[in-house]
């Protein structure tokens, strides 16, 4: 029987591995034509063998709407005619030129993802940032991650999550803070589950707004209104202070900045605390008692704090408990981040973002940049000083006509960016996008020039590393699909084009990665002990530096950052980093008087691209909806089903109404999953607001202002009818034969 190949599930941070395996026992079936089972890999150490439904249907998606070959048309309004590779990659390097001779390389922008393996990543990174001297590549980890990379930063000294997925078995205080960890992100939450069923002494206290599936078996819900996370977490501070619950010998040794954080915290009391985050002084009290009480106490959290214009500080204010307390460094213990994606690790590793450059390098260093430019052959200079322009920032940019080529890959930005109706105007007036995708229709590909077909999971193979630095080598299992290549080795190619062959001489991933780590060597991400042929064996979890014999055996995965008390500051002490709250970038008013949230569901992944192929998943959540608390619907008149219209200053979505206590009055929810080819007009981005927290520059995408209008009863036909209809855009692109016509 054939070995089953290993790879990792390529949708959350929780970096799951499969096992896959063909489901026809026929050895004549070839690769192409073959149909493939998922099953978790038992040997994996962070997943252990555990899958959720998203990992185990994902194989039924892999042949479903594929984007075959490259596709190009005149503009916006004419059809796509199907090309040749080198038409279409003379198309962007003639483009490319074309932009940097009237812009300037800041005229190049590029827009990638967290669905790229580190190989990816990394060749974009020596494309963009390198040879073509600009630092505009940003990822859509700007959407989910990039507050708690600056979290770590000025906490810490230096990126990275310090703990490991053991200390879930061994904390006795999980503190979930802005994260609904059963439902997105399930393996570490069913892990965290059994040793919380097991262990009556342990405490689960969750804090969020809505009662989610995570809140429900907490030993402590904390509903705060949403925009007080940081009222709350200095609320406990002070009582952890005003009791003396602190270790005294961890404060004066490896931190500074206690003083500010002190004074601070006076602000503080219990009373006023409770008052504004809207729950008991007494619940207040039991947290901050259980925090002091326990041995070992592990946070977890996601985008309920860092997708917020104050995302920085509350990640920073959460850190703050765990320095005042000695809570990091040892088993059980520390302010874990929980990965959005499957590889937003490695995208930071890799330098994946407007203001970083790989092996947790900073643009704005010149040390930095020299380092880089000189191992990858460049002048002296060549990488910009300044940092690129983030994603929320390339959309101003095309409106004011200084962006020449605008590059998206393995992303969804027409449903996924803030402020929707703006970013669709801004995108309709890019001159030229490169739009690379392994799907087709997406909502991105009505905008786009040039359209790439990419290989997906399954068809190539890289790296990815998971939330607790494990790093996964993902084999592919079978070829691309059509004329689709693997995204490195589009970049690369048009590298060579663009007259740098000696920057992009591979041949194979196991050449890109063998290059990447060794620009990591004596980072705090040093992976110089880690290659494709160790990684066929298993996992490794970095730092895993070349030094000497990396030891990667089983019983030496669970690394520790900080296990010494040493930070990455050049005084080795880590930072109070003392933070009031601003309160909401849009607070409510009498015209708009409830706080939208937004959120995943279990099933679900971001914008549907994958999922939504996947009949099982559509069949566990066929429509979006809106919660409403009971109070609200009373008082609007409203009944659970009713349809209504949910109106912001930027926009509206019509959706059907879910009355239910697991939310609190004042606040509403609504999926993120559904764009433009899944539903009509229940886009939960045309409500959001652009606001971004001003150090991480992630967006506010978890509150903003709404009221709620009922819809008449013919309008509540009307749309009902719709929901058995393709929406119009996708019934039009799924008619129109994209490969109809051909040009060599």
């Amino acid at each position: 029987m054939t070995a089953p190949h290993k790879t990792l599930c390529p949708y959350c941070g929780v970096g799951c591995g499969l096992e896959v395996v063909p489901q026809s026992r026929n050895p004549e079936a070839s690769p192409e034509t073959q149909r493939w089972q998922t099953r978790g890999d038992r040997a994996h150490p962070s997943s252990q063998g555990m899958v959720c439904v998203k990992g185990a249907t994902v194989a039924e998606s892999i042949d479903q709407d594929r984007l075959l070959y490259p596709m190009l048309r005149e503009s916006l309004d004419a059809p796509f005619e199907r090309v040749s590779w080198d038409v279409a990659l003379d198309a962007i390097t003639h483009r490319i030129r074309e932009v940097i001779d009237t812009l300037g390389p800041d005229g190049v922008c590029m827009y990638g993802s967290g669905q790229f393996q580190t190989e990816d990543y990394y060749v974009a990174q020596k494309l963009i940032k390198g040879c073509l001297g600009t630092n505009n590549f940003d990822a859509n980890s700007r959407l989910c991650m990039s507050s708690a990379v600056s979290g770590y930063l000025q906490s810490l000294g230096s990126d990275g999550p310090p703990c490991c997925y053991a200390d879930l078995d061994l904390t006795d205080c999980a503190f979930l803070i802005g994260t609904n960890t059963a439902e997105c992100h399930p393996i570490v939450f069913n892990r965290l589950r059994k040793h919380h069923k097991r262990n009556p002494h342990i405490k689960l206290i969750v804090v969020d707004p809505r009662c989610t599936e995570t809140a429900q078996v907490a030993d402590l819900h904390l509903a705060i209104r949403p925009g007080t996370d940081i009222t709350l977490l200095n609320g406990i501070g002070h009582l952890l202070l005003t009791w003396g619950a602190l270790d005294r010998g961890f404060i004066d040794q490896s931190t500074q900045g206690f003083q500010d954080y002190r004074e601070v915290l006076r602000h503080y009391a219990p009373s006023i605390v409770a008052e504004r985050c809207g729950i008991p002084e007494t619940d207040l009290e039991t947290a901050a008692r259980t925090w002091a009480e326990s041995q070992n106490v592990l946070s977890l959290w996601s985008m309920g704090l860092n997708q917020s214009s104050e995302g920085t500080a509350k990640v920073c204010s959460l850190i703050n408990l765990h320095l005042l307390t000695g809570q990091i460094g040892k088993p059980g213990a520390g302010p874990f981040s929980l990965t959005g994606q499957p590889n937003a690790m490695g995208g930071r590793e890799a330098g994946g973002l407007a203001h970083i450059l790989p092996g947790y390098r900073l643009v704005k260093n010149p040390q930095h940049r020299q380092d880089i430019e000189q191992f990858w052959g460049l002048p002296e200079g060549r990488i910009s000083p300044t940092r690129g322009l983030t994603v929320g920032e390339m959309i101003p940019a095309l409106e004011h006509d200084q962006v020449g080529l605008l590059w998206i890959a393995a992303t969804n930005p027409a449903v996924s960016l803030p402020d929707l109706n703006r970013t669709k105007a801004a995108l309709q007036r890019s001159p030229f996008t490169v739009y690379q995708d392994a799907y087709y229709p997406t909502e991105t590909a009505a905008y786009a020039h040039l359209l790439l077909p990419a290989a997906q999971w399954g068809e190539k193979t890289g790296t990815m590393t998971n939330s607790e630095r494990t790093v996964t080598l993902c084999q592919a299992f079978r070829p691309p699909v059509g004329e689709a290549r693997a995204d490195w080795e589009i970049f690369a190619e048009v590298g060579r084009r663009l007259g740098f062959a000696e920057q992009f001489r591979f041949a194979t991933s196991a050449e890109v990665h063998r290059e990447f780590v060794q620009i990591t060597q004596g980072r705090p991400c040093d992976m110089t002990g880690i290659s494709h042929e160790n990684l066929a064996t298993r996992p490794i979890q970095w730092p895993c530096p070349s030094q000497g014999n990396p030891d990667t055996s089983p019983d030496k995965h669970n690394k520790r950052l900080y296990t010494d008390h040493r930070f990455h500051y050049p005084d080795g002490r880590a930072r109070f980093m003392a933070y009031h709250e601003k309160g909401l970038a849009e607070p409510v008013d009498d015209r708009y008087p409830f706080v939208l949230t937004t959120g995943r569901l279990y099933g679900h992944w971001h914008t549907q691209t994958r999922t939504g192929r996947i009949a099982k998943i559509q069949k566990m959540h066929p429509q979006p909806f809106l919660e409403m608390h009971p109070r609200d619907a009373e008082r609007l008149q409203l009944a659970d089903q009713d349809w209504v219209e949910v109106k912001s200053a930027r926009g509206m979505a019509r959706l059907p109404l879910l009355v239910t206590k697991n939310i609190c009055p004042g606040t509403l929810f609504v999926p993120m999953h559904w764009g433009a080819l899944w539903a009509e007009s229940a886009e939960c981005n045309a409500l959001t607001h652009p606001s971004a927290c001003p150090i991480s520059l992630q967006p506010e995408l978890k509150a903003c202002a709404v009221q709620v209008v009922p819809l008449s009863s013919s309008v509540q036909l009307d749309t009902l009818e719709k929901l058995g209809e393709a929406p119009p855009q996708r019934a039009a692109m799924v008619q129109r034969d994209p490969v109809e016509s051909s040009r060599p």
